[in-house]
């Protein structure tokens, strides 16, 4: 109990000294040192992973490059830090990052007790369920008794404990740091289903020995919204990777792509008009230049070119829009007017 009690003291002191020293300095100091450094997955493939050149890749990695075109009005001013589930956000809290692009999910408890802020939602998940087709389960409700792969402090860890004992089911965890190390695990067998977030199992099965052989289950147990984190207190920094972020999906809405964004200048719609800075007032609200939103979408692209490029229906995922779907036609992404 009083280890308990020195170690929340411990994170109390870091997250007060980390908030007081970063507050309103974020902008200036990326400004100074010339590139965002943006905390990701690293091993998950279409939201956090360099390919086989080094080149990194992904629906988070395009996030932190509309972030940095927001900043310096280039997508290449940009350091990627793969982070572990356990480490992402002790390297926010010690500045060991400027922003947090890796799949995380925005809770209370992160938002009050981490020192940390959650911008607009990048990703609508939900956590479910990845086994072997040869096991010929169905539904969750099957794995009573099953071992279970997850990763240490995820929201997924807290949810599949929940679900078990709501269930009156029970379940051997087997928790590894690392997600390739996990997925790897998994594939040999050492346990009898996966547990992620349904994009991750989606990103993971993808790059199996043989993707086939492996099957997600309906059961979709929790809310997972996925959203970009910045450390509390500096608020002109939150504001730009906030409006960076649904810079992307107004867009979408507005009907721009980086196809013809170009052409869109010319639009005699007020909305266009203001959002590419044709009119002017925008970035000199978020202190940045008033070309970029145009900027973002001309480099990195709209919501949904940035979704189909990373993790749509023709890449080796296959996730449907769903949820991530624009209001208007079906899904809840939604942004405040840019006005």
């Amino acid at each position: 109990m009083k280890t308990a009690r020195l170690y929340l003291l411990v994170v109390a002191f870091v997250v007060m000294l980390t908030g007081l020293a970063f507050a309103g300095q974020t902008f200036d100091n990326v400004k100074a040192k010339g590139y965002v450094t943006v905390g990701v997955n690293g091993d998950l493939f279409g939201f956090g992973k360099p390919n086989e050149k080094g080149v990194w890749g992904g629906l988070d990695v395009d996030t932190g490059h509309a972030i940095a075109v927001a900043v310096f009005g280039d997508a290449s001013k940009i350091k990627f830090i793969p982070l572990t589930a356990v480490q992402r956000f002790t390297a926010l809290q010690a500045g060991e990052i400027d922003v947090l692009c890796r799949n995380a999910t925005q809770t209370l408890g992160r938002d009050t007790e981490l020192g940390l802020d959650f911008v607009h939602v990048n990703y609508y998940d939900g956590q479910g369920f990845l086994v072997p087709k040869k096991l010929n389960i169905k539904s969750a409700r099957e794995l009573d008794g099953a071992t279970v792969c997850v990763l240490p402090g995820t929201t997924t860890e807290l949810n599949v404990a929940d679900y078990f004992r709501t269930n009156k089911m029970k379940m051997k965890p087997v928790v590894i740091e690392n997600t390739a190390e996990l997925a790897k695990a998994f594939f040999a067998g050492r346990c009898d289903v996966l547990t992620s977030d349904a994009s991750q199992l989606a990103g993971t099965r993808a790059v199996a020995p043989h993707p086939s052989d492996y099957v997600i289950l309906p059961d979709i147990i929790s809310k997972e919204p996925l959203a970009p984190a910045v450390r509390h207190g500096d608020d002109q920094w939150r504001d730009i990777v906030n409006y960076a972020v649904m810079a992307m999906i107004e867009a979408e809405e507005l009907g721009i792509t980086s196809k013809n964004v170009d052409q869109m200048l010319k639009s005699n719609n007020p909305n266009v008009k203001r959002f590419l800075g044709v009119t002017p007032g925008n970035g000199k609200a978020l202190g940045v230049n008033e070309k970029w939103a145009y900027n973002i979408i001309k480099q990195v692209g709209n919501y949904g070119e940035v979704f189909e490029r990373n993790v749509g229906e023709n890449t080796p995922l296959k996730i449907r829009r769903g949820l991530n779907a624009l209001w208007n036609n079906g899904g809840i992404m939604y942004t405040p007017p840019f006005k």
